[in-house]
């Protein structure tokens, strides 16, 4: 998620900036102004919340085997790391040809277990990037109608702060918008869908299916 929200933040900052500069001190004290986290904002959202406790159920094999995975590969490199050191320390600390292959073992057993965890991990990430994509494509909607009924002009993330009173925060307001305005989401992306491409989301159902006998049943 956080890939999808670090640009919005480059965006805001220096439009906020430019904004408070270049408003005359006047102006400036009738502008209602407000913080906003917009990744808290999608990860409390009920459709998000939902989406997380069905993905738990329905890639359970998949979570569980790659949760196996991973720690069989971060015992192996551990004791990889420690036979290696044990190596340099009986050597002096001098570089020996063994010791360089030693190495490049380790070195290359690390990257193979990253790229094996990375495609074992895929259906699970795929899955939570449809989910926030599919949420995050009213975020500008439920943003602008929170400031609309909070009656600000001017949004601030929480890193372009200093400090602020938690008054000040409408994230819940934007909460209660997404809640409204996305009830539930699908977690299985259609085939071939990948995070960011436009136009991905229309081809698949909006919501879960209802019948318990075609979900699984949420934990």
């Amino acid at each position: 998620m956080k890939t999808i929200f670090k640009a919005a933040a480059l965006v805001l900052a220096p439009m906020t900036a430019m904004a408070l500069t270049s408003v005359p001190a006047a102006a400036q004290s009738k502008t209602g102004i407000a913080v906003v986290d917009l990744q808290r904002a999608v990860a409390t959202s009920s459709a998000y919340s939902t989406a997380r406790t069905q993905i738990q159920t329905t890639y359970k094999a998949q979570i569980d085997g790659f949760t196996a995975r991973k720690n069989a590969i971060d015992a192996d490199l551990k004791a990889k790391g420690t036979a290696l050191e044990a190596a340099m320390k009986a050597a002096g600390g001098k570089p020996t040809p063994a010791i360089q292959t030693q190495y490049e073992a380790y070195q290359k057993a690390g990257q193979d277990g990253q790229a094996e965890l990375q495609r074992l991990g895929q259906p699970i990430a795929l899955a939570n990037a449809y989910v926030e994509e599919q949420i995050s494509a009213k975020l500008s909607d439920a943003l602008k109608s929170a400031m609309t009924k909070a009656k600000v002009d001017l949004i601030l993330s929480p890193d372009a702060t200093v400090s602020y009173q938690p008054t000040v925060d409408i994230t819940q307001s934007v909460v209660a918008e997404l809640n409204a305005l996305v009830p539930s989401v699908g977690i299985t992306p259609p085939s071939g869908w990948q995070p960011g491409r436009q136009g991905q989301a229309a081809a698949a159902p909006a919501a879960a299916p209802a019948n318990p006998s075609q979900q699984p049943a949420s934990r």
